[in-house]
Formats: C-alpha cells, sequence, structure tokens
C-alpha cells in the first residue's frame, strides 16, 4: 500500500513538471489593437451645416470594446488658421457635435478610435472629412429691467421680495438657441434655461447703488454671443427712519362743482392736520416721488380725493402701481383712499367687477370684486365695531345740487379675502335707497411683510373732527 502512494505522488508532481514546462516555453499571445469604422453619413466631402451627428462602430477580436475618443480638427479656408480640439472620451457609439465653423468655410477632419479592455487604442482611428458653412451668433435682448430703472431691495429674500427681475430673449439666424448666461458687474456667468428669474441679493456687492446686469447665449453650434446686452440699475435699500410720507395726488381743479374747494392749500391743511404734520409730496407738481425717498418712510398715504369723469382726468396711482408694489415687497406700508379710488384701476370695465389674481386690487388688497354706487345717498361711513355711530361727509363742502351733503359713486368692497378687516361700512339713510347700506368702504389688510388700508371715498371730505378719530384708527392699527 505504502509502495502504491509512493508512485501516485511521483505521477502527479510529474504531471506539475510538464504543465509548468509547457506554461514558460508557450507564452500567450500578444493582445491585437482594436478596430474602428464610421457610418457612411455623412458623405466624405459633403457639405453641411455645422451641427452633425455621427455613428460610429468598434470591434476587438481578442477582447471587447472598453470606450472611444474622438476629436476633429477644423481649417479655416479663407481665414487660413485652423483649430484643434482634444480627445474625447465615451462610452457611446454616436454624438452630436457643433463643430466650430467661424470662417465663410471650414473643412473639418473628424476622427475617432475604439479602445479595449486593455487599453490598447486603435492605431488607425477612422476618419471622415466634409465642409461646414459659416455658423451666425446669436443674439441676446434684455427686456426687463430698463435701463436705468429703479428698484429696492433688501438683504434677503422673503415670500414677496424674490430679488431683482430678469427677463430677456435671444435669436439665432442659422439655428437656435440652447442656453443662457447673466452675470452682474464682473461677476460669473450663470448658465441657465430660463429666460425669466430673479436675482437674488447675494449677488449685489454693495447692495446699495449701481449694478450692471449682463446677459449672453449659447446657439446649438456652441457660438456664444460675443456682444450680448447690458443695463444698469440703481439698487435702493429702504432706511425706513421716518414715518408718515403723505402723498397729494388730490386735484383739486376738478372740484368744479365745489368752487370753495379748489384750493390746494386747503387739502394740504386738512390731512396735516388729521394726520399730524408729516412730510407731504405734491404728485401734480413733483410726479411720483423717487424711491430712494419712498424708501425713507414706513407709512405712504395716497389720497386722491378729487371726482372724475373720462379717463383723461382718471387718477394717476395706477400708472404708478408696479413702484407702490416694489415698497410694500421690501417691507413698506400704505394706506390709499379717494373718490373713485379703485374704479381707476378698471376705468373702462363695468362694476362691479372682479380682480384676478395677479392683480394689485386683488394681491395687495386682496379685494376680490369692487362696485360703485350710483346714488347720491353717501352720508358717511359707520366704524365696523360700532355701526350706530357714523363719520359723516362735511355738509359744509358739498352743499349743493344735486349732493346737497351726500355723495355717489362711492366705491365698496363686497368680497374680500382673506387676512382682511373691515373697518368701516357704507352708512345710508334714505329709507328707498338701501342697497349698499352696511357694505364695506374701507378695509385693512395684515400682511407677512406690510400692510394696506384702502378707502373707497375721499377722506377731505369727510367731517374734519370724525377724519381725525379714523386716522387716529388706522395710523394705530398700523402700529403708529
Amino acid at each position: 500500500m505504502l509502495k502504491y502512494v509512493k508512485f501516485l505522488s511521483v505521477i502527479f508532481f510529474s504531471i506539475i513538471l510538464i504543465w509548468t514546462c509547457e506554461r514558460k516555453t508557450n507564452p500567450a499571445l500578444p493582445n491585437s489593437p482594436p478596430n474602428t469604422t464610421l457610418a457612411n453619413i455623412p458623405k466624405e466631402n459633403d457639405t453641411l451645416f455645422a451641427l452633425l451627428t455621427l455613428h460610429w462602430d468598434g470591434e476587438d477580436y481578442d477582447g471587447f470594446i472598453s470606450a472611444y475618443q474622438y476629436r476633429y480638427v477644423t481649417y479655416h479656408l479663407f481665414m487660413g488658421d485652423s483649430v484643434v480640439q482634444e480627445w474625447e472620451t465615451t462610452q457611446e457609439t454616436s454624438v452630436t457635435i457643433p463643430f466650430e465653423s467661424s470662417d465663410e468655410l471650414n473643412y473639418q477632419r473628424f476622427e475617432v478610435r475604439a479602445v479595449d479592455d486593455l487599453g490598447e487604442i486603435d492605431p488607425e482611428p477612422a476618419q471622415r472629412t466634409f465642409y461646414t458653412v459659416q455658423t451666425v451668433f446669436p443674439e441676446t435682448e434684455i427686456l426687463i429691467p430698463e435701463d436705468e430703472e429703479q428698484f429696492f431691495v433688501i438683504d434677503h429674500v422673503t415670500d414677496w421680495w424674490q430679488g431683482v427681475p430678469l427677463t430677456f430673449q435671444a435669436t439665432d439666424a442659422d439655428g437656435e438657441v440652447v442656453e443662457y448666461a447673466w452675470r452682474v458687474d464682473d461677476g460669473e456667468w450663470n448658465w441657465t434655461e430660463d429666460t425669466t428669474l430673479t436675482i437674488e441679493p447675494q449677488y449685489f456687492d454693495p447692495l446699495d447703488g449701481p449694478h450692471i446686469i449682463s446677459v449672453i447665449s449659447r446657439d446649438n453650434t456652441n457660438l456664444i454671443d460675443p456682444v450680448g446686452d447690458s443695463i444698469t440699475v440703481n439698487l435702493v435699500q429702504p432706511s425706513f427712519t421716518k414715518d408718515i410720507l403723505i402723498v397729494d395726488e388730490t386735484d383739486e381743479s376738478l372740484f368744479s362743482s365745489f368752487p370753495a374747494l379748489q384750493s390746494d392749500t386747503l387739502v394740504d391743511g386738512f390731512y396735516a392736520r388729521v394726520f399730524g404734520n408729516n412730510d407731504e409730496w405734491d404728485f401734480r407738481a413733483n410726479g411720483m416721488p423717487p424711491k430712494d425717498v419712498l424708501g425713507e418712510y414706513r407709512l405712504i398715504i395716497w389720497h386722491a380725493d378729487n371726482p372724475y369723469s373720462n379717463p383723461t382726468n382718471v387718477h394717476k396711482l395706477p400708472q404708478h402701481i408696479e413702484d407702490v408694489k416694489d415698497y410694500l415687497n421690501v417691507g413698506g406700508n400704505l394706506i390709499m383712499g379717494g373718490w373713485r379710488i379703485l374704479k381707476s384701476f378698471a376705468q373702462a370695465e363695468p362694476f362691479p367687477k372682479s380682480f384676478e389674481p395677479g392683480t394689485f386690487i386683488h394681491d395687495y388688497l386682496h379685494i376680490k370684486q369692487a362696485d360703485e354706487t350710483n346714488a347720491y345717498d353717501f352720508v358717511g361711513c359707520n366704524p365696523f365695531s360700532s355701526v350706530t355711530d357714523t363719520f359723516y361727509v362735511d355738509k359744509n363742502k358739498v352743499n349743493v345740487f344735486p349732493f346737497y351733503g351726500k355723495l355717489d359713486k362711492i366705491n365698496i368692497m363686497p368680497q374680500r379675502a382673506g387676512f382682511t378687516e373691515v373697518m368701516y361700512v357704507y352708512a345710508n339713510y334714505i329709507t328707498d335707497l338701501p342697497f349698499w347700506r352696511g357694505e364695506p368702504v374701507g378695509i385693512r389688510y395684515y400682511g407677512t411683510s406690510f400692510n394696506t388700508i384702502v378707502l373707497g371715498f375721499p377722506l377731505f371730505l369727510i367731517r374734519e373732527d370724525d377724519a381725525k378719530i379714523m386716522a387716529n384708527d388706522m395710523l394705530r392699527s398700523l402700529g403708529f
């Protein structure tokens, strides 16, 4: 038995020795490089548009293809120079390339080579030559903001203020625009596919003052607008260091039925006594207050108390409402009132009118529907918490035909959105005209960033002692 085991051991080690010797005398075959083949589209020496898709394939007889590398060389036939692109690596068998085509005619040599599993590269890349015609640069234009426009800015975004708005567009005469970029001053370019956005405050340094916003675009042949478009914006960081600015938009010349009221001094004195001796801005003389003025005040009181009858003398507040919205978005507060003040936002439309989301009346005053009365029966208003009290129209100011101490064309607010409080309701003591009695004519909106109060009647025509009580109530509700 022992002899038998020894015999088997000798046989086993002999086989190992023979196998080892064979491996030493028969080395493995060397690795063969892969081969690469291009599809026959595009045809050789064809003349084409610069954006092309090319297809290829590869084979490796002793392994497998792990990747491909491609590049192209551009010869500018008229300019006389050339551009060599670096090799790009991909696992795909096709690629869409915007070939550099800045000359009137460009000769392109495309090369692709396969790489096998051992890293061996096809020593003879597949090639295709063709011509491409010149491509045109895209052109970019900023639509919003306008050059030298002013904007309020704060150092953080809120639910009402998201940043400085930017809207632009671009065109490409021989292709399509695929990407855009914007920057502030000399900052880095920010690439995007969107054409409407807001620029957040961290991009402006310093926050206050003038800044240049620039925009460029890239087309589908990889050409970038070499000029772009630029505008300057002037940013104002509100200080809110002062309390109240009274903006006087009342046009005394339109009190044609009440000659005694055609005095700017009379209206200015009324508001000074009612709200206190605050700063005043004459809209008719000076136009809209600039934002560096508005931004000083925590509260703007805007009055437009004159009557009007046609679009030529309608109140001008709607024309400047974007400035008012910008002021409110960054934390300002507003009291606005006047004769037909809500109607002035929809002069050509019939009332009652529903105001849709996206409008100032809906979003900032939270009024969903407004109406306008058509009878001379408004004797004043009642505070909503105590409707037995009345703040009366001043009969001495409007004691002529057909008014006789009562007003018409009062704006009421029958439908309101959330976070509103009715402050004043319509007072009417004519038994056979009860239509608007008790309807809201003054409401307050409690906002997260701002607060507003709107009066649908001319406060100037309320008795002064009553108007003082109303002013104190409104200011107290706003924290003044």
